[in-house]
Parts: C-alpha cells; sequence; structure tokens
C-alpha cells in the first residue's frame, strides 16, 4: 500500500494518488471524507501487476478519514499518515493529511 502526495503550486491542491497491490480482487475503491464514503467516485484502475492505483484531488491544509474496498470489504492503508476512531464504522478509518 502507498500514498504519494503531490502538492500543486499554482492552486492549494494536493494529488494524492492511493495504491493498493491486490492481485486477486475483481474491484477496488478509495472511499472517505473526501467523497462522501461513495464507492463509485473513486474507482481505482487495475494494472498489469495486480496493484490498484487512482489519484485523487484534495484541498490542502486538511485531514481526510479513507479507506479502501476491496470487492465490498473495507480495509485500512498501512501507510495512513494516522488513524481515527469511528463511532458509526465501530473500526478505525486511515487518515491522510494533505
Amino acid at each position: 500500500m502507498a500514498i504519494k502526495k503531490q502538492f500543486l503550486k499554482s492552486k492549494p491542491v494536493c494529488k494524492v494518488t492511493f495504491s493498493l497491490p491486490a492481485k486477486e480482487a475483481k474491484k477496488v475503491s478509495v472511499v472517505g471524507s473526501f467523497n462522501n464514503w461513495n464507492a463509485k467516485k473513486a474507482q481505482l484502475k487495475k494494472l498489469k501487476n495486480g496493484t490498484f492505483k487512482g489519484t485523487v484531488d484534495l484541498e490542502s491544509g486538511s485531514s481526510y478519514e479513507f479507506k479502501y474496498v476491496v470487492d465490498g470489504v473495507y480495509v485500512n492503508d498501512d501507510a495512513a499518515d494516522a488513524y481515527a476512531w469511528n463511532d458509526y464504522a465501530g473500526a478505525d478509518n486511515s487518515v491522510v493529511n494533505v
């Protein structure tokens, strides 16, 4: 798992690339506070090596909770900047700080 951040000089935006190795998976999305936890808004593309990858533009200066949805199962990112407890889910969410 990996998170790559690219801050833009022209706008207060950070391009965050989410990568998740999941060779056996059919469908992977990244959901979070930045897209109302909607799996259809940030589907990741499967590369030939079996890694799913996608980029999301996030406003700089904020923190966002997120998880991956791998074939319907919610998964945290072990490369997250932090973790935050979520009472609704009864579990930790990954956090990315930009």
